[in-house]
């Protein structure tokens, strides 16, 4: 069995429409609420995100496959990747946190995938959904999320976070 747990992302468009069609293909297990955070990375002058935590079990999925979902997620979406902007804005933005194999974390440290994800662990509007729907996560290779939370500067960057609303009520058998 491969767990992926994504974070989802937009800023541009329809934002919760992007993320609603992203869901819809991943077909998830858990999904957080929205919400609303902003800009990260130094890249303030864009507008705020929409922000989601993903979980998805499927048998038949392992990392590279996850990533290659996301990635034709974001095209989907009408991604953009402006090189001189990394933290800019974007329609749909999908990054694999962590993948889990037989219950095994796996790790990856190659040039177009890196599991876990290298900054989660800095990352307020990556960890707070998350923790939202699983309280006993943990972040291979950094701990459990509950105690990254507790950093100071996660802890400031968490307040800022707005909690909006749920964004997905589908359940699939």
């Amino acid at each position: 069995m491969s767990r992926v747990v994504f974070s989802m992302g937009a800023n541009l468009g329809d934002r919760e429409a992007n993320l609603t069609a992203a869901l819809e293909a991943v077909r998830p297990d858990l999904v957080s609420e929205v919400y609303e955070t902003p800009p990260w990375g130094g890249d303030d002058e864009q507008p705020a995100y929409y922000n989601i935590a993903v979980i998805a079990d499927d048998p038949e999925r392992g990392p590279e496959d996850w990533l290659a979902l996301g990635q034709r997620l974001e095209a989907e979406a009408g991604r953009v990747r402006d090189p001189e902007r990394p933290y800019g804005p974007r329609t749909l933005d999908v990054d694999l946190i962590a993948v889990h194999d037989g219950g095994e974390p796996v790790r990856r440290d190659e040039p177009d995938l890196t599991l876990p994800h290298p900054l989660a662990h800095l990352r307020a509007f990556v960890l707070v959904p998350w923790f939202a729907i699983d309280r006993d996560a943990e972040l291979p290779g950094r701990g459990r999320v509950r105690d990254l939370l507790r950093d100071e500067s996660i802890a400031a960057d968490a307040r800022a976070l707005r909690r909006l609303h749920p964004i997905w009520s589908k359940q699939y058998e």
